[in-house]
């Protein structure tokens, strides 16, 4: 969960970054690909762990 929370951060602040300073677009999509990759990551990992739990 820290990995996932730190790379929100990060996409975050480059997207400010880049939506702010001139010339520094590619930051924003670098930011956006980012959180995409981050959302995948934490679908699959959640799907995962749903998987391991016993019903009781």
């Amino acid at each position: 969960m820290t990995l996932f929370l730190a790379l929100i951060i990060i996409a975050i602040v480059l997207g400010i970054i880049g939506a702010t300073v001139d010339g520094l677009l590619f930051l924003l999509v670098i930011g956006i690909v980012l959180f995409v990759a981050d959302l995948i990551y934490i679908t699959m990992r959640m799907r995962r762990s749903a998987h391991r739990r016993p019903v009781r």
